[in-house]
């Protein structure tokens, strides 16, 4: 299946355009990309637009680097779409008056198939449904948002399915600006940016939080969904699908009460599928605005993570390195009088290895400073999430005993709100109180992921992973030769 004539791909940000557009450098993971002359005339500026075959399979080989993303409102629209192409399914249990208020915009002229997740007053759900001409199918038992997702997918006679929770509400070109992915034959799923819904009560300090650090806002980059990748799944509150291909992947696992998005994706991926995440539409989603509510959310996100292990576990790592990203770590967390200038070594093997990969590049030198420095940043960072997110028990525990450990974990925590907090300012919260929902999210999160390590009796969802060789992609003579220098 090739990418229709008309797709438009415009180069992903980080893209890097390198020898005058001989070379391009980019992806995740960062991947030298060189061009054959032939493949250098497709394209213009930063956008490649599909006009012949040798097209097709440059922007093909771009979408699945991660170099470039489609541009959404050029795409062509799927051949023979109509108003009912897309079957809405809400799975709900209570929230009338959310649910009142989702199918209120959705299309009048669109199937919506309510899925009442065994409510327990169903009078109210029984009314909106029929008020608002949809179809309703009652579960005679509760069976979570995965069974009854899926419950609903089995009636579903078009082309796409749309899952939307009962308590997000829809722009109306969100769902029809998504329906243009799947011009491309490999995309399987697309899903908007979710953002916070403002509400009466959503004024307090954690609703501010959450309007700027939601745990379901993947940010304001398109991106392609992978595991190991800046996005590597969303969220299912509001996801547009094929409908045969989910019913052949099983659709949700049904034993999974939270998570079951993320494994969705991970399937779909490991079949060969894309997925789609499309920040230039939005859906906004009602965030728990009560401290407590939210907290007891964030642990229920944690407690997915031993369950993922189980069933990915090339895919669940609460940190993920190369051995020089490691070894820099393990140099800088030892605290010596030696750890810096090692460090420092470290990162100089490391940059003259990337020199040696640019080598035929108008400037190796620089681009591989800058790969270096990114990949330190990256690996402190990540460095300091082990410290205060996902492995903060150990580290409470750690401080007790030893002064590095302490001096470790508060240069990683107040770090770590300094650099958040300079990209979410615009969040109406001051430092103090931001550093404190910070450090809440992170403390809830954490104790979530070893609640599932005890309940597993497994460390699988704790243990870092270092990656000791790069998977490369096939070489297609017709576009390009890779390398990864990084």
């Amino acid at each position: 299946m090739k990418l229709p004539h008309g797709f438009t791909i415009a180069l992903a940000h980080d893209t890097r355009v390198l020898d005058g557009g001989r070379a391009l450098l980019g992806g995740h993971p960062t991947r030298l990309l060189r061009l054959a002359p032939r493949a250098r005339g497709l394209l213009s500026g930063r956008t490649l637009r599909v006009q012949d075959a040798a097209g097709a399979v440059l922007a093909d080989r771009l979408l699945d680097n991660g170099m470039a993303h489609p541009v959404v409102h050029r795409l062509p629209a799927p051949e023979g779409r109509t108003a009912f192409d897309c079957t809405y399914v809400v799975p709900v249990r209570d929230r009338p008056r959310q649910l009142a208020r989702l199918l209120a915009c959705l299309p009048p002229d669109s199937p919506v198939l309510v899925v009442d997740d065994a409510s327990r007053d169903p009078g109210p759900i029984v009314g909106l449904v029929a008020a608002h001409g949809a179809r309703l199918l009652a579960l005679p038992v509760n069976v979570g948002p995965a069974a009854a997702r899926n419950a609903g997918l089995r009636e579903v006679a078009t082309r796409h399915v749309v899952f939307v929770d009962s308590d997000v509400v829809l722009p109306p070109d969100t769902v029809s600006t998504l329906l243009r992915h799947f011009a491309d034959p490999a995309v399987v799923m697309a899903v908007p940016r979710i953002t916070a819904l403002s509400t009466g009560p959503s004024h307090g300090w954690i609703s501010r939080y959450e309007h700027t650090r939601s745990s379901l806002d993947l940010g304001s980059r398109p991106a392609s969904v992978r595991p190991g990748t800046p996005v590597s799944w969303v969220p299912s509150a509001c996801a547009v699908a094929r409908t045969e291909t989910l019913r052949a992947a099983g659709g949700f696992d049904e034993t999974m009460r939270v998570g079951e998005d993320v494994d969705l994706c991970w399937r779909l991926r490991a079949d060969g599928n894309r997925i789609r995440y499309e920040p230039a539409v939005r859906a906004a989603h009602e965030h728990r605005v009560r401290l407590t509510d939210w907290f007891r959310r964030k642990i229920d996100y944690g407690t997915g993570a031993q369950p993922l292990a189980v069933r990915h576990p090339d895919a669940v790592a609460p940190a993920v390195l190369v051995p020089w990203n490691a070894a820099l770590l393990l140099a800088v967390a030892a605290q010596r009088r030696w750890s810096l200038p090692l460090a420092a070594g470290i990162c100089a093997a490391a940059m003259a290895r990337t020199v040696r990969t640019l080598d035929d590049t108008d400037h190796p030198v620089r681009e591989a400073a800058r790969l270096t420095a990114s990949g330190a940043v990256n690996a402190l960072t990540q460095g300091g999430a082990l410290l205060t997110r996902h492995w903060w028990p150990a580290t409470a525990l750690g401080c007790l005993a030893s002064r590095r450990i302490r001096r470790a974990a508060v240069v990683a925590a107040l770090s770590d709100i300094a650099l958040e907090y300079r990209d979410h300012a615009d969040s109406g919260l001051d430092p103090v109180r931001y550093g404190v929902a910070r450090r809440l999210d992170d403390l809830a999160y954490g104790a979530g992921v070893w609640i599932s390590a005890v309940r597993g009796r497994s460390t699988a969802a704790l243990r870092p992973r270092v990656v000791t060789r790069t998977r490369r992609e096939p070489t297609r003579p017709s576009s390009a030769a890779t390398r990864t220098p990084t």
